[in-house]
């Protein structure tokens, strides 16, 4: 189960350390308005999906709040079903949907999960609602 902050779930982005870092910083900024997990991750950590409407604390390494973020919209599709203009809004540099694809298939296969073509992913979109507990 993902921990609690004041009553909500809590959404970490990649892994410690420097990339979880550089992705606070980006929701922080403005730059970064989505991201993109694992459907089978949901069924490791026994948690339902996001729906709009929920809030979310944001947290950084040692499980700090960051921020509060307001999922606008949630969305299960395959791997290659994942728009150009949902991994552009992640705001992490990607000069193409094939670039998107290279850096996303190259990070979940360090993590030991590999993905296909037909993986199932969770599309996330939010907005920045609250930088303060």
């Amino acid at each position: 189960m993902w921990p609690r902050v004041n009553g909500m779930r809590s959404i970490e982005l990649g892994t410690p350390g420097a990339m979880r870092a550089e992705l606070n910083a980006l929701v922080l900024a403005g730059t970064k308005t989505t991201t993109t997990g694992l459907l089978g991750d949901y069924a490791k950590e026994t948690e339902g999906l996001e729906y709009p409407g929920e809030r979310l604390a944001l947290l950084d390494d040692e499980g700090r709040y960051v921020a509060t973020v307001e999922i606008t919209d949630a969305e299960v599709t395959s791997f290659t079903g994942v728009t150009w203009a949902h991994a552009d809004a992640e705001g992490e540099g990607f000069t193409s949907l094939a670039d998107w694809r290279t850096g996303h298939r190259r990070y979940w296969a360090e993590q030991g999960t590999p993905v296909t073509d037909e993986t199932l992913v969770v599309c996330l979109a939010f907005r920045l609602t609250r930088t303060e507990a």
